[in-house]
């Protein structure tokens, strides 16, 4: 499991990832759950890499960013 320090994540992003009925709360759960994919927060946004690249970056309130096409994007 996947532990963030999420002080500095903005507040609108916090509630769609950690609240069960939030749009993004399968990301986190598919985050937790592979070992390939990690995330950091910086600019009070989550960034998201599998093996070291970033592949999506949700935002709180507006689109999410893919970077780099992956199935996890599928989850959006």
């Amino acid at each position: 499991m996947i532990s963030i320090d999420t002080t500095e994540m903005c507040s609108h992003l916090q509630k769609k990832l950690f609240e069960e009925d939030g749009p993004y709360h399968r990301l986190w759960t598919a985050v937790q759950d592979d070992s390939e994919l990690t995330a950091v927060v910086r600019s009070r946004q989550l960034h998201i890499y599998r093996n070291g690249k970033k592949i999506l970056v949700p935002v709180g309130k507006s689109a999410p960013k893919i970077i780099r096409e992956d199935r996890i994007c599928e989850m959006l």
